[in-house]
């Protein structure tokens, strides 16, 4: 078993070792609004669940020589946003919104991408994805490096209202496969729902 002490890795070996080893991992596309009005779209894949009651979702947004992305900064001005899945039906186009664009540009013109009115706030959700979470901001904090730089916005998401495919949900659950998410491998990578297995808890 090899050992390494943070102090000893580069900042891009430690990223390698955390993307190349938690995996597969979820992947958020999440849409925001700026005070301008202009729709931002981001994927990220440092997502997942925080808990369920209240159901809170969880993005980490990468800071950008120590300032937020776009999406961390509409939603700490706004309070609000959509996250929805990707899966092998929008990861195309969910790629091509990770393209780095002026803040005064939005995704809607470099992807397939068209959006339709939540119910709850006033953020626009996207039709192309099979289920999407209107949420609003329940709390977030700034992550530091050892160099004490901002480095990372941690945001809790609180979900006020679900959108679900019909074609995907039966009696009460969501099917795996009929929604055939991606997940997020290191590098290009990207991964599919594959051999489902059953172990019972004891």
């Amino acid at each position: 078993m090899l050992n390494f002490s943070p102090q000893a890795l580069t900042s891009k070996e430690k990223k390698k070792f955390l993307i190349g080893s938690v995996i597969p991992r979820p992947i958020a596309l999440v849409s925001t609004i700026s005070n301008k009005g202009i729709v931002n779209i981001a994927p990220f894949s440092y997502f997942n669940i925080a808990t369920y009651d209240p159901p809170i979702l969880s993005i980490a947004v990468q800071r950008i020589d120590q300032s937020p992305k776009d999406t961390a900064r509409n939603i700490f001005e706004n309070k609000e946003a959509v996250v929805q899945m990707v899966d092998t039906d929008n990861v195309a186009a969910t790629n091509k919104t990770s393209a780095p664009l002026d803040a005064e540009k939005s995704e809607l013109d470099i992807s397939e991408f068209t959006t339709t009115d939540s119910h709850t706030i006033r953020v626009p959700g996207i039709n192309e994805t099979k289920v999407r979470y209107e949420v609003e901001l329940y709390d977030s904090m700034v992550v530091y490096n050892e160099q004490n730089l901002p480095t990372a916005d941690l945001l809790l998401l609180k979900v006020k209202h679900y959108h679900i495919d019909e074609a995907i949900y039966q009696q009460g659950y969501i099917d795996p496969l009929k929604l055939n998410a991606v997940s997020r491998l290191a590098g290009n990578d990207y991964a599919e729902v594959g051999n489902i297995f059953t172990i019972e808890r004891p």
